[in-house]
Parts: C-alpha cells; sequence; structure tokens
C-alpha cells in the first residue's frame, strides 16, 4: 500500500506512514499537482533523504525490518533527474504521472536499475488493455491525472491481465471493498487520509488497519 506524506516533506507525516507501517511513503515533486511537496525542491528533498535514513533505523528499531519505501512522483521531469534521485537513494522507486511514454522508460532505465512505477487514468476497457502492455516493473490506475480523489468503475479492471496498483477515491472506509473487489497488488491513498486538506494520523492507520485486514 502506498500512503502520500502530502504537500510537505514533513518529519511527522513521515513517521506516520512509519508507525501506520504502510509500505510505500510518497514525496510528490510534480510542479502544478495539488501535493507539490516543496519550495525548493533539491534541497527538500535531499532533506528528505537524511530523514528516510533516520526514520528507516527507527522502524527497524521499533519492528525488527524496514518494510516502508520511499516513492518520487514525477510528471514529465527529465530522466537524468528522475535518476540521480533514485541512484543518490533520496527516493527507492519512481513513479510517472505524466505523458512518458514506452520511450522515456526505455531511456530511464538506461541510467537506472530502480523499480518503475507508470499511472493511467482509467475511463474505458481500453486505457486498461493500455496500461497493462506497459514495460513499466508496475503500473497504477487512477481515476485521474492524480489527487483528483475520486474513484473510477472498478468493473473496468476485470481485463487486466497483470499486477497493478489501484488508486482513485480510496479512503478507510471504502478501501476493504476495493481490496476485497478488485484483488490489486497494492492501494494508493492520498486525499482519501486527509482533514481539512491536512494528512491525518488517525486516518492514515485506520486505512492501513483496513487493507490488511481486508486481504
Amino acid at each position: 500500500m502506498y500512503c502520500d506524506g502530502g504537500r510537505n516533506v514533513n518529519k511527522d507525516k513521515t513517521l506516520w506512514t512509519y508507525e501506520a507501517r504502510g509500505y510505500s511513503g510518497g514525496c510528490n515533486t510534480a510542479p502544478g499537482l495539488y501535493r507539490f511537496c516543496v519550495r525548493e525542491k533539491k534541497q527538500t528533498l535531499y532533506n528528505a533523504q537524511n530523514r528516510k535514513s533516520a526514520l528507516e533505523k527507527l522502524q527497524v528499531k521499533m519492528y525488527g525490518v524496514c518494510s516502508t519505501s520511499v516513492v518520487g512522483v514525477f510528471v514529465n521531469e527529465p530522466e537524468i533527474k528522475v535518476a540521480k534521485l533514485l541512484e543518490d537513494g533520496v527516493i527507492d522507486i519512481a513513479q510517472l504521472h505524466g505523458n512518458e511514454d514506452e520511450a522515456y522508460i526505455a531511456s530511464l532505465r538506461k541510467l537506472t536499475t530502480k523499480p518503475i512505477i507508470k499511472a493511467f487514468r482509467i475511463e474505458t476497457a481500453q486505457d486498461v488493455k493500455r496500461a497493462c502492455e506497459s514495460s513499466a516493473d508496475m503500473i497504477l490506475l487512477d481515476s485521474g491525472s492524480g489527487g483528483t480523489g475520486t474513484a473510477f468503475n472498478w468493473q473496468l479492471l476485470a481485463g487486466a491481465d497483470r499486477d497493478f496498483i489501484l488508486a482513485g477515491g480510496l479512503d478507510p472506509v471504502n478501501v476493504t471493498e476495493a481490496v476485497q473487489t478488485v484483488r490489486p497488488y497494492g492501494v494508493d491513498v492520498s486525499s482519501g487520509i486527509e482533514t481539512d486538506g491536512k494528512k491525518d494520523a488517525g486516518k492514515m492507520k485506520e486505512f492501513v488497519k483496513a487493507v490488511r485486514e481486508a486481504g
């Protein structure tokens, strides 16, 4: 499961993800998207690297293992910038939410061997088919370009022939139904664990608990 850390790389929000034991925590690096997480992008991301290291040690101390990865969300960023953040250990996984095509993914793979997630907007069964043909390590199926907070018709996913991450309109109330109905590889949440536009630690823990119990 994936818990978006919110609009800012914030120590409390990051710690909540670790404490809730979500599998991944996200940092949105894309200007123009609702959850753009930085003011000074480079400085904040590299500060996040130091925080990530400290929190990994904390999670190992608390649970005996570190199971949370940091995902960087990008929209049409140059491949070399994405690869550098991956290779420098600032993030563990790149999640692409723009117009990145197969040529872009192939180019990125020449620069890094780290995992790549490609997000797709799902409106028709053909969109699902196109997503399943992606060469990305994992696909994320969403209702919009990201951060819309609305769900799409899950019945369209009947034709999916590969693992995928489900996104779009999920929250602590409906995620159990989503997991039991769709059986995704993972789920992605952001606005569904917010209160008044800010990340809510209680909702985050409720969401993770619901996912684990649904599985």
